[in-house]
């Protein structure tokens, strides 16, 4: 099993710690968003936990909106995009959605955005070789742009799911897509993965695997890169770890009972192995990747 290099944010882009020679993992920072709480974390049932959503008077923080890059000696592995400073842009967002008009506020600089900070770590964006995108909302696939040459993965579902007017009614931006964009769709046909009944290897050492983790969208993945401890690269499992081991769901998520379902198998690896766990806006991710803080479960 590989050694993990580990990496902690300076600014938005995260600095290497030596820990091995095999793989190096950064936590990269693109931007910030703010959501209402009843996002975060699930009010209501029905109609009204949708509303919830809209109408919350409370906000969140800012949540850091994390992408992640993977050096890897077959090559670097990025897992999600991040945002584009684009969405800063007049007529970005489409006026008439009610969630971008009421339920979401973003703040990303240029220099935040994946491409330029790749380039302050030493990769050059087209060196990238494998793009797994957890899902395809804005926040996690708006850095498409900046990644040319690389091989893109995504659920064929989720595509479908995000694709045409019916995406752009459940909120997805596919008119944002870069037109040259051609992803490829994942095929879980490496085996299971301890709780996770199936898998898919992004490398010929099998180190580094995705993962179903149906939830925040009904086809979100998560990536496990393998070693002591394995690092669980979880995108919107959760909005954060506390939450995860709370159980509590997010307000988007379809199905709360799906949600939890991938809950527990999350906790039933993190009880099997060493795991780290690392959502995409939890501003503790970082530290917990630079310290190998494991997910600890009664």
């Amino acid at each position: 099993m590989n050694s993990i290099q580990t990496s902690a944010p300076s600014a938005t882009v995260s600095s290497c710690l030596p820990a091995g020679p095999n793989v190096k993992v950064h936590a990269i920072r693109t931007g910030f968003v703010q959501v209402r709480k009843s996002q975060q974390q699930s009010k209501g049932t029905g109609l009204t936990r949708a509303a919830n959503m809209l109408f919350d008077p409370e906000w969140t923080d800012w949540l850091p909106i994390y992408a992640w890059a993977i050096e890897h000696d077959e090559g670097v592995i990025v897992v999600d995009t991040g945002e584009t400073s684009r969405v800063h842009q007049q007529g970005y967002f489409p006026s008439w959605h009610p969630f971008y008009r009421r339920a979401a506020h973003f703040s990303v600089h240029p220099d935040e955005e994946i491409g330029a900070q790749l380039r302050r770590l030493g990769i050059s964006p087209r060196d990238v070789s494998q793009v797994v995108l957890t899902h395809l909302h804005t926040d996690h696939a708006g850095g498409l742009t900046d990644l040319t040459n690389a091989r893109f993965w995504v659920s064929e579902q989720e595509y479908k799911r995000a694709s045409g007017i019916g995406g752009r009614i459940q909120g997805y931006l596919p008119h944002r897509w870069p037109r040259w964009w051609e992803p490829n769709f994942i095929r879980f046909d490496h085996g299971p993965l301890g709780p996770f009944d199936s898998s898919m290897s992004l490398t010929r050492s099998g180190d580094v695997l995705i993962v179903p983790t149906p939830g925040h969208t009904p086809h979100h993945v998560s990536v496990v890169v393998r070693g002591s401890p394995s690092l669980f690269i979880a995108g919107d499992t959760s909005y954060n770890q506390q939450m995860l081991l709370d159980g509590k769901v997010d307000g988007v998520s379809p199905s709360v009972g799906i949600a939890r379902a991938t809950h527990a198998k999350i906790t039933a690896l993190a009880k099997e192995q060493p795991l780290v766990y690392l959502p995409s806006h939890d501003p503790e991710s970082p530290e917990r990747l630079t310290n190998r803080s494991v997910l600890t479960v009664e």
